[in-house]
């Protein structure tokens, strides 16, 4: 199959067969987190001829962005298309320049330092999002606005952990206050997470809601960004009770977390319950060692090494992801993507390099 496909034939309902270790397809389906936006654009503008839109708050403006987007993954031969947003957490954020082919311009990195909290005061003074506030307009419009047979995964905004790391309090001043004030930092998990779940029960009874794909960055190349024993105590649990809700509403539960997760994958997949585990790199985090250990138990979604997805000349890459196939599709729950996003630095014609070799597999 040559993309981007004209008569795509996406299933939602396959899919989560999958996710749910209930079908084993003749070929694996494909999953992202996301493309960067200006992988969008790009695919919209020079691949499928679509007038593009930029998004903005107007719903005028931001309806055929909608479209336009879903259009991008139908005929990219997704199964779903994945919303986020309605809850912002102000941070200190620091601005670099973006250097990537397909550049935005700037790019924003979390402040590992420092963030708007530090104290009780600042506690207070914070200005907490209201989840009961969170605009639901653009889930409602992409909900009943999608092309046949697709559905919808929701995240509305980053994970439990990534938001008081990242946003709230730095990673310096986050791993100081684990021991200085603990309570503090209790306070802080604990109100994040009550916004967070408060937006997705909102979102629940959705038309053509299928799941929740919850981005949480908890690990890096050699294991946890925190210890095990704090993610047990003030993430895991909120990710636990997604799950539930999940589940109680015949949802799945995707979970997206980087990095090396050895110590807590037990937790995940027996105690909080994930349907699958998205994020993958070949150094410290194998796609390939995952599979083997874990996937009889929780679907692998992605797999593609992204630092391969970006530079390797074409041909090899070809190789590589026939090895990923290979490698994790015989068995099922399996979808195939990039180990991470395909951000804007990674060339166009290796993102379709890499879901051509997926769509003309006939390994299993």
């Amino acid at each position: 199959m040559k993309l981007p496909l004209t008569h795509p034939q996406p299933d939602i309902q396959r899919f989560v067969r999958v996710i749910r270790g209930e079908e084993i397809p003749a070929r694996p389906p494909l999953a992202e987190l996301f493309l960067d936006h200006e992988v969008e654009r790009t695919i919209a503008r020079d691949c499928l001829g679509v007038d593009w839109v930029e998004p903005a708050p107007e719903r005028d403006i931001m309806a055929p962005y909608l479209r336009n987007r879903a259009e991008v993954y139908y005929r990219m031969g997704y199964d779903y298309i994945r919303m986020w947003g309605g809850v912002d957490f102000p941070g200190d954020y620091i601005a670099a320049s973006d250097t990537a082919a397909l550049s935005r311009g700037q790019r924003q990195w979390a402040n590992e330092q420092r963030g708007p909290i530090a104290s009780w005061a600042d506690f207070e003074a914070y200005p907490w999002p209201d989840p009961a506030k969170g605009d639901l307009w653009p889930y409602e419009y992409a909900a009943t606005h999608l092309p046949e047979g697709m559905g919808m995964v929701v995240c509305p905004t980053s994970g439990f952990l990534e938001i008081p790391m990242d946003a709230l309090l730095g990673y310096q001043n986050l791993c100081l206050l684990l021991y200085e004030q603990p309570d503090l930092v209790e306070a802080v998990f604990q109100r994040v997470g009550e916004i967070i779940y408060g937006m997705y029960k909102r979102l629940l009874g959705l038309p053509n809601l299928y799941g929740f794909f919850q981005g949480d960055d908890m690990g890096f190349k050699t294991g946890t960004l925190i210890s095990p024993d704090h993610l047990r105590a003030l993430v895991l649990p909120w990710h636990k009770k997604l799950a539930d809700l999940a589940h109680e509403h015949g949802l799945v539960y995707l979970l997206h977390s980087c990095g090396n997760l050895d110590a807590i994958l037990p937790d995940l997949i027996e105690k909080v319950g994930i349907d699958a585990r998205h994020s993958y790199e070949d150094e410290g985090n194998s796609v390939f060692d995952f599979k083997q250990m874990y996937g009889d138990r929780v679907t692998v979604l992605g797999g593609v090494d992204v630092d391969k997805l970006a530079r390797l000349p074409e041909p090899e890459l070809r190789i590589y992801v026939r090895k990923v196939l290979e490698a994790c599709a015989p068995g099922g729950r399996f979808a195939l993507g990039s180990g991470n996003t395909v951000c804007n630095y990674v060339p166009t014609s290796n993102y379709f390099a890499m879901v051509e070799e997926c769509m003309n597999y006939a390994g299993c």
